[in-house]
C-alpha cells in the first residue's frame, strides 16, 4: 500500500538515493530541504528531486513549516543535518542549531501531526574509538587515545603498554563522543528514540558508517573521505591523509544504505532500536587512497601523508552489523572493490572545486590539527 513519506534532506546526497527507492515502490514522497550551498553548491533544485516530488523549501528550525510538511504523511526519513567532524570543532553554534535544534523542531511538529515511524540518520561517530581487544583477550569499549605516544605511533595502548587490536564495533559498545558532530548525532538518535514514542510515534536510529557512492558533494571538504579523495584526484593532486594512513574504516555503498532505510520503515522489528549500518568489512585509509587512485588510473598519485591527526577523529571504527542482518534482514550487495570502479568512473565525469587545502590550513589555524 503506498504511504506518503516525508524525507529532511531528501535533495542531499543519501536523501536523493532513498526518494528515488520510495518512489519506485509506489510511495508518494515530500521533500524537505534548506538547499544550503556547502551541499548544493549550484542551488538548482531541478537536479536535486524528481519532477514528481514536492518539494518544501525551508531550514529544519523552522517549527511551523515543519507541522505544515507534516500534513498527511504516514513516516518520516530524517536525514537533514549539517555533516563534518571538523568543521563541528569551530562551527559549534550552527552544528548544534542544525542537527539537535532542528530535530526538536521536529518532534515538536510531530505532537500536532504524529506519524506512524520516524527513522533518523545517526552515526558511527557516537562511538567515538570503535571496540577493542587487548593482548591478553580482554575485550576494551572505553578506550581513549592522546593524539600521538612517543616512540609508539598513533594506535591506542592497553594496560601492557601495547597496541591494542581493533575489533568490529557492535551497537551495545560504550559511546564515547570525541567531537561536536559526534555530539549532535547522539543527541538526534536520542531524541527521536525518546520524545516521538512518548506519543505512539515508533522511532529507529541508524548509525551510518562512510558512506559513499555516485552523487557525493565533491567540492565539500567535510564529507566522506572517499569523496575528498576524489576531489583531490580530479584535479591531478595527491590524496591528503592524516596521521599514517593506517587508521581503518568501513565503507558502505548508498545503494546498501537505501536498502537499510526502507527495512527501517516497515519491518515491525525495527521500532524503538539502533542499528549499526555498514558493510561489515574493513579498509585502511591509505588503502582507500591508493586505490581510489589506481581507480582513475592515475596510480603515480600517491597518498600523501599528513603526519598529524584532526581535533575529534578517532584511529579505528568499523562495524558489526549482526544486529541489523538478523533482525531486519539487512544484506549489504555492493563491497568495495567492486563498487569502487564504478564510483571512480562516475567522478571522471564530474567537476568539482578542490577545498581540501583550504580546509586543512582553517583547522590548522585553530589549532585543531596536531
Amino acid at each position: 500500500m503506498a504511504e506518503r513519506v516525508l524525507v529532511t534532506g531528501g535533495a542531499g546526497f543519501i536523501g536523493r538515493h532513498v526518494v528515488r527507492a520510495l518512489l519506485a515502490r509506489g510511495d508518494r514522497v515530500r521533500v524537505y530541504d534548506s538547499l544550503i550551498e556547502q551541499v548544493h553548491p549550484l542551488g538548482a533544485t531541478s537536479e536535486s528531486v524528481p519532477d514528481d516530488v514536492e518539494l518544501v523549501q525551508a531550514d529544519i528550525r523552522d517549527t511551523a513549516r515543519l507541522t505544515a510538511a507534516l500534513d498527511g504523511v504516514d513516516k518520516v526519513v530524517h536525514l537533514a543535518a549539517d555533516v563534518g567532524v571538523g568543521q563541528s570543532m569551530y562551527l559549534i553554534e550552527r552544528y548544534v542549531g542544525v542537527n539537535d535544534l532542528g530535530t526538536a523542531c521536529l518532534c515538536q511538529a510531530l505532537i500536532d501531526h504524529p506519524v506512524q515511524r520516524v527513522v533518523v540518520a545517526s552515526s558511527m561517530s557516537v562511538y567515538g574509538e570503535g571496540l577493542y581487544t587487548a593482548t591478553d583477550g580482554t575485550v576494551m569499549q572505553d578506550v581513549m587515545r592522546p593524539v600521538r605516544q612517543e616512540g609508539t605511533g598513533w594506535d591506542p595502548l592497553g594496560p601492557d603498554g601495547l597496541p591494542l587490536r581493533p575489533a568490529p564495533t557492535p551497537e551495545w559498545k560504550q559511546t564515547r563522543l570525541a567531537s561536536v558532530y559526534a555530539i549532535t548525532k547522539y543527541m538526534q538518535e536520542r531524541m527521536i528514540l525518546c520524545a516521538p514514542p512518548a506519543y505512539g510515534i515508533e522511532g529507529v536510529a541508524l548509525r551510518l558508517f562512510n558512506v559513499y557512492g555516485p552523487g557525493q558533494a565533491l567540492s565539500n571538504p567535510y564529507t566522506g573521505v572517499l569523496a575528498i579523495f576524489a576531489s583531490r584526484l580530479l584535479h591531478r593532486e595527491r590524496p591528503l591523509v592524516f596521521e599514517d594512513g593506517e587508521q581503518r574504516r568501513d565503507f558502505v555503498h548508498v545503494d546498501d544504505v537505501v536498502q537499510a532505510f526502507l527495512l527501517a520503515l516497515d519491518h515491525p522489528a525495527a521500532a524503538n532500536r539502533v542499528f549499526n549500518i555498514g558493510s561489515g568489512r574493513d579498509v585502511s585509509i591509505a588503502e582507500v587512497a591508493r586505490e581510489a587512485a589506481a581507480a582513475m588510473d592515475l596510480p603515480h598519485l600517491q597518498p600523501e601523508f599528513v603526519g598529524k591527526a584532526r581535533s575529534g577523529d578517532i584511529r579505528h571504527c568499523f562495524s558489526d552489523i549482526t544486529l541489523a542482518r538478523e533482525t531486519l534482514g539487512f544484506s549489504p550487495t555492493r563491497t568495495f572493490d567492486n563498487a569502487l570502479p564504478e564510483q571512480m568512473e562516475w567522478v571522471r565525469r564530474q567537476q568539482a572545486t578542490d577545498r581540501v587545502q583550504e580546509a586543512r590550513l582553517e583547522l590548522e589555524a585553530r589549532g585543531l590539527v596536531a
